[in-house]
């Protein structure tokens, strides 16, 4: 392993332990497109880390790889099909892959189930975003994974394609991004009693409605950029006065002008209609 002039670790050809050189070269990487191969990620600038080469292995096959977890962009944790699922149809193929996990198991005695063990629970700092939870087994986990965070207190959740997050509960969580998901309404929001700051920009939140559950909270920053709620007319008055330790929204500091409307509240929907 060698550091270049940017700070970044990269890998030399020949750095990669045999063992592991012998199973990347298996998992077909070597014919992934030349773009996918080279190029680096478009969010973050043209030094590519030291992850990117493999960043189309699942994570479950690094376990003889060198990398530290602060080298990888967002670790994908997804746990994976079982074999009868994997190969659906297929009991040949299924018994193979049986056959393996079992030898593997069998070579590796106890580091096995030491590295199958999880500690969510001591997690105090994670980036769990870009999941690409497509199947049900792997929305499952997540949550599951999300159910153990009682130590956090800062979490990365883009793009994740989440909707609905009532049943999680982060007591130690202060900074929670979550920004970039399919959130429609302020009461999907997980409990976030010790919240410091909070983005929800990019999601699909039409109304304030739910605001008020996070008014007991330390909530200093809040992040709604891009909702259809941060159109709304006195959108930015109606939120200081619901949250009267807010500081910062939408990434703008409380103005002068935010106080005007202390004790405003959205207007009743008439059923009248007035022609002029």
């Amino acid at each position: 392993m060698s550091e270049s002039s940017s700070d970044v670790n990269t890998f030399s050809a020949g750095s990669l332990p045999k063992s592991y050189s012998s199973r990347y070269s298996e998992l077909g990487v070597a014919h992934l497109p030349a773009s996918a191969r080279h190029g680096s990620d478009s969010g973050l600038g043209s030094t590519p880390l030291p992850s990117s080469r493999f960043r189309f292995v699942s994570w479950h096959h690094l376990a003889h790889c060198h990398l530290t977890g602060d080298q990888l962009t967002c670790p994908r944790v997804r746990e994976g099909p079982s074999a009868d699922e994997l190969f659906h149809g297929d009991e040949e193929a299924a018994g193979e892959q049986r056959w393996r996990m079992r030898m593997r198991r069998e070579e590796e005695g106890p580091s096995w189930e030491e590295r199958r063990q999880e500690n969510w629970e001591n997690c105090r700092e994670l980036n769990l975003s870009y999941q690409d939870l497509g199947e049900p087994f792997q929305r499952e986990n997540f949550l599951r994974i999300l159910h153990r965070l009682i130590r956090v207190e800062r979490l990365q959740l883009v793009d994740n394609s989440l909707s609905n997050l009532t049943s999680v509960r982060l007591p130690r969580c202060k900074v929670l991004n979550l920004q970039r998901n399919h959130l429609v309404c302020l009461l999907h929001l997980p409990k976030l009693p010790a919240v410091e700051q909070l983005c929800l920009a990019e999601n699909a939140i039409a109304s304030l409605g739910g605001l008020d559950t996070l008014r007991n909270s330390p909530l200093r920053s809040l992040n709604l950029a891009l909702n259809p709620v941060a159109f709304a007319q006195d959108y930015r008055a109606h939120v200081f006065s619901c949250l009267p330790n807010l500081e910062i929204l939408d990434g703008v500091p409380k103005l002068p002008e935010d106080n005007l409307h202390t004790g405003f509240r959205f207007p009743q929907i008439s059923r009248m209609c007035n022609i002029l």
